[in-house]
């Protein structure tokens, strides 16, 4: 790709060294899921444990936990409760998530929905959601129990507008930018405003924390989204060209519908409004994502939230922390897990 994708391994590094900074308090973040998600229903608890124990970055509750560190809090228990509480949202929509994209596959392991039904894997994402919700309330700060809940609907907007759009080729790019926003971004930068209200901290820092969140997780999506179409399966643990058999139209697409010809265009629109699409549809559309160059486009459209992201930290001393986050945004883009 060029210079638009550096090496990964300062990228992961950058990941390592937040998780090992904060390995204590992630710990007590892991065990308090588990102690939330018991249930005397015993297919609830089953459901849920194999959810949370296919992986994940955890990447949302560090957020959370670290920029609750950058400004300057000093508690035990409120941070590592709150991300919690922004883990499980996490972990509900995905379960909503694979019901509504009929996934096999998460991160390499069987989806609960593809073992035990679409029924029972609705009813235990609920389930996630209201145990976090008692968990907001027993914390007892409005302010971020409106924040919370206000991203929580968010996500379920983004989802429905993201149904709405399905295969249009000709997805407005601002209309994209609207559903990751709300999808994705909204989360990450409620996990790291949260970290800001916890330290009480002025609404300066507060919007700044809440526009890094945002990019980088902006970022985070336009990246995910071009790795559909390139991806190692064995790396990623997603299956290479998931969004384009389901219909999702994402940045590669809309870059590609941008620039082609009537023909490209007209191809383009119609296998997208097909039911299903074939592996030859895929292999078609592969050719034109190459020769329009619209994976690189996609990452440098990426790269410019990343950097959005960086500068939003500026107001903040330099420290440690800060440097760790900072590095952080490019993990964002150049992730290779």
């Amino acid at each position: 790709m060029g210079s638009v994708i550096p090496l990964k391994k300062s990228a992961n590094s950058a990941y390592l060294e937040l998780k090992n900074l904060l390995s204590s308090k992630l710990q007590s973040v892991e065990a308090l899921i588990q102690q939330k998600l018991k249930s005397d229903v015993n297919l609830i608890e089953k459901m849920s444990n194999h959810h949370l124990s296919s992986g994940g970055k955890r990447l949302r509750a560090l957020l959370t936990l670290e920029s609750a560190k950058l400004t300057g809090f000093k508690g035990e228990k409120r941070d590592i409760n709150l991300a919690a509480c922004v883990e499980l949202i996490h972990s509900a929509t995905l379960l909503h998530d694979d019901v509504i994209d009929e996934s096999e596959l998460r991160r390499g392991v069987k989806t609960t929905n593809s073992i035990w039904g679409n029924q029972s894997s609705i009813l235990v994402g609920d389930y996630l959601l209201s145990r976090c919700f008692e968990m907001m309330v027993e914390d007892g700060d409005l302010e971020i129990l409106k924040l919370l809940s206000s991203t929580s609907a968010k996500i379920a907007q983004g989802e429905v507008l993201q149904l709405q759009h399905k295969g249009e080729a000709d997805l407005l790019e601002e209309t994209y930018i609207d559903i990751i926003n709300l999808k994705t971004a909204s989360l990450f930068s409620a996990a790291t405003k949260t970290g800001a209200c916890l330290s009480d901290s002025n609404e300066k820092e507060k919007k700044a924390l809440e526009s890094y969140g945002r990019n980088l997780g902006l970022a985070f999506q336009i990246a995910d989204d071009a790795l559909d179409y390139y991806a190692k399966e064995k790396l990623f643990g997603k299956e290479v060209g998931k969004d384009f058999f389901e219909g999702k139209v994402t940045l590669p697409l809309i870059i590609i519908f941008q620039k082609g010809n009537y023909e490209e265009k007209n191809f383009l629109y119609n296998i997208m409004k097909k039911k299903n699409r074939t592996e030859e549809d895929f292999s078609e559309t592969l050719a034109l994502i190459y020769k329009y160059k619209a994976v690189e486009a996609t990452f440098k459209k990426a790269e410019y939230f990343v950097n959005v992201s960086f500068d939003a930290l500026a107001i903040f001393p330099d420290t440690e922390d800060k440097k760790i986050l900072q590095n952080l945004t490019s993990f964002s883009l150049n992730r290779s897990f």
